[in-house]
C-alpha cells in the first residue's frame, strides 16, 4: 500500500506542474446564470484536450449546463466566486450508455483529470428532481417513480467518472445533486482534498460515493449529507476498492457516516482511516457491510469523535446477492473512539431525514454480526468509550437471556444491513454474534441510567478476550456485564 501511494502523489501533482491556462469565457461561454452553456464549455475541453492539456478557467460567475464530458489532460479549475449552475431542465442531462447513471460532469476512461479552485459545483438537484417528477407524471418520461421520487439513475449526479486515472478533487465546494453526488467507478490514483460537500437538497444525496477504486487518498474535507457520507461500494464481483486513506474528515448524515458497502460483490482490501469526526448522524458512524459476497480485509480505523450518533459500530456479514460466493470479513482494527449515543433522534431537524424506526424496540448497541457458517474473524477494539443514555425497559421492548430468547434473534442474512435491523438486541452496549478472535482493550461503555440489558452480550462466538474493560451502569452493582451463549475461549482481565 505504501508503495501504491507513492505513486499516487508522484503522478497526480506531476501532471499539473505544465498546464496551460484557457478561460472559458474566452471560448464565449456566459457567466449570467441563465444562459445554457453546454455545447461551449463541451467544445472548450475539447480544444483544451487536443492541445495537449492544462487548465479550464471558471471565472466569477454562474455557468449553467447540462451533461458534459472531461477529457484527458483537462483540469476544470473554478476561481472563488466562479459557480458551474446544473440546468434545472432534465433533458439537458445525458444518461451515459456505459454507466447507466445521469451526471453533470462526465469522465470515462479519461486520464490526468481534476476539478480543483474556490469554487462551487451546484446541481440544483432539488428543482431539477421535482421537474422530473412532473415530467413522469404526464408521461413525458418513463420511470417507476417508486415512493414518488425518480430513480436514482435517472437523477443527475454533480460527478461520475467512470475507469479514469490520476484524478484531483481540490479545494472546490460541491452542492445539491439530483441524486448521488460524486461517484468514482473503477478508477485509479483518485485524491480528494479540502473540498466542502453540503449534500442534502434530494433522496439519496450522498457525500462521495468511491466504487472499486485502486489507490484513493480522502482528506481534510466537510460532508453534510442526506444520506452516507464517505462510502465505499463494490458493483463488481471481478473488482475491489482498495489501497484507500481517509484522513481528518468531518461528516454528518442522516444515513450512515463512513459505509463499507451496501453493495459489495468484490470487495476492501487495505484501508487506514484516521481523525474522522462524525455528529448528528441518523445510522452509524462506522458501517463495514459485506452481504453481496465480497471481502473486508486489513482494515485499520483510528482516531473516530461520533457525537449525537444513533450507533458507533456496525460489522455485518450476510447472503443477499452472493450469488453463491462466500464473503468474508477479517482483520479490522478500531482504535481511539470517544461517542455518545442520543435517547432522541439525531438527525431531527435536517433536511430529508432518516425514516422513523419500527418499534417497540429500546436502543441498539454497536454489533458484530457475522452468519452461523461464515464468522467475522480478528477484529480488535482498543481505547474505546462508548457513552450510551441506558433506560431500556423491558416493558417497553424485551429481548432476554435465556436460550430461546437468544436463539430467537432472526438471522436476517439477506436483509439490507442496518444496526436497527434486529429490532430489539439483549445488550446495551455490544453485542457480538458468530465472530471468532475478537478482542476488547481498555473499553469502556458508560449509560446514563440503569438497562435492564447487560452491557455486552456474546453468542456464538470463539476466542474473545476483554482487558481492562470498565462499565458504568447506576444501580447495577453485582450486575453480570459480560453475558455468554454457545461462547468458547473467552478471557476477562
Amino acid at each position: 500500500m505504501k508503495n501504491t501511494l507513492i505513486v499516487l502523489f508522484s503522478v497526480i501533482f506531476g501532471f499539473s506542474l505544465t498546464a496551460k491556462d484557457f478561460t472559458v469565457s474566452d471560448f464565449g461561454a456566459k457567466n449570467d446564470g441563465f444562459t445554457i452553456n453546454t455545447s461551449t464549455i463541451q467544445k472548450a475541453i475539447d480544444f483544451v484536450h487536443e492541445q495537449g492539456g492544462g487548465r479550464l478557467i471558471f471565472e466569477t460567475g454562474s455557468y449553467v449546463t447540462g451533461s458534459i464530458y472531461l477529457k484527458s489532460n483537462v483540469t476544470l479549475h473554478l476561481e472563488q466566486g466562479a459557480t458551474i449552475l446544473g440546468s434545472t431542465n432534465p433533458f439537458d442531462y445525458i444518461k451515459d450508455a456505459k454507466i447507466g447513471w445521469m451526471s453533470m460532469i462526465f469522465a470515462v476512461n479519461q486520464e490526468n483529470i481534476g476539478i480543483t479552485g474556490k469554487g462551487t459545483i451546484n446541481g440544483r438537484g432539488f428543482l431539477t428532481a421535482y421537474n422530473m417528477v412532473n415530467y413522469i407524471h404526464r408521461g413525458i418520461y418513463t420511470d417507476p417513480l417508486k415512493y414518488d421520487r425518480p430513480n436514482e439513475t435517472n437523477r443527475p449526479q454533480n460527478i461520475y467518472f467512470r475507469e479514469c486515472k490520476n484524478i484531483r478533487i481540490v479545494d472546490i465546494t460541491l452542492r445539491d445533486p439530483g441524486s448521488w453526488n460524486q461517484t468514482y467507478d473503477q478508477c485509479q490514483n483518485l485524491y480528494v482534498d479540502h473540498i466542502y460537500v453540503d449534500s442534502k437538497s434530494y433522496w439519496n444525496n450522498d457525500g462521495i460515493d468511491i466504487v472499486d477504486c485502486d489507490g484513493v487518498v480522502i482528506k481534510n474535507s466537510y460532508f453534510d449529507a442526506a444520506d452516507d457520507v464517505i462510502c465505499f461500494k463494490s458493483h463488481s464481483a471481478e473488482h475491489m476498492c482498495q489501497n484507500v486513506v481517509v484522513d481528518n474528515c468531518v461528516g454528518r448524515s442522516s444515513a450512515n457516516g463512513l459505509k463499507f458497502g451496501t453493495v459489495s460483490r468484490g470487495g476492501f482490501k487495505n484501508f487506514k482511516i484516521t481523525n474522522l469526526t462524525i455528529f448528528d448522524t441518523f445510522r452509524s458512524a462506522i458501517t463495514l457491510a459485506a452481504v453481496d459476497g465480497g471481502e473486508i480485509e486489513n482494515i485499520v480505523i483510528d482516531g473516530v469523535r461520533s457525537i449525537n450518533t444513533g450507533n458507533v459500530i456496525y460489522l455485518r456479514l450476510g447472503d443477499r446477492w452472493a450469488k453463491g460466493k462466500k464473503p468474508y470479513m477479517k482483520n479490522v482494527t478500531i482504535s481511539n473512539v470517544y461517542a455518545e449515543v442520543p435517547l432522541t433522534k439525531p438527525d431531527a431537524g435536517y433536511n430529508y431525514e432518516g425514516p422513523v424506526e419500527d418499534l417497540p424496540r429500546n436502543i441498539s448497541p454497536a454489533s458484530i454480526v457475522g452468519l452461523v457458517e461464515n464468522k467475522i474473524q480478528g477484529v480488535h477494539l482498543k481505547n474505546i468509550q462508548i457513552v450510551y443514555p441506558g433506560e431500556g425497559n423491558p416493558l417497553y421492548a424485551k429481548r432476554g437471556l435465556s436460550a430461546e430468547e437468544l436463539d430467537g434473534v432472526p438471522e436476517m442474512r439477506d436483509a439490507y444491513p442496518e444496526f436497527s435491523q434486529f429490532k430489539e438486541l439483549p445488550a446495551w452496549a455490544f453485542y457480538v454474534r458468530h465472530a471468532e478472535g475478537v478482542s476488547f482493550e481498555n473499553v469502556t461503555f458508560t449509560a446514563k441510567k440503569k438497562d435492564y440489558r447487560p452491557s455486552v452480550v456474546l453468542d456464538d462466538v470463539k476466542d474473545v478476550s476483554f482487558t481492562g474493560l470498565v462499565v458504568h451502569e447506576p444501580e447495577s452493582v453485582g450486575k453480570q456485564q459480560v453475558f455468554s451463549h454457545k461462547t468458547s475461549q473467552l478471557i476477562i482481565k
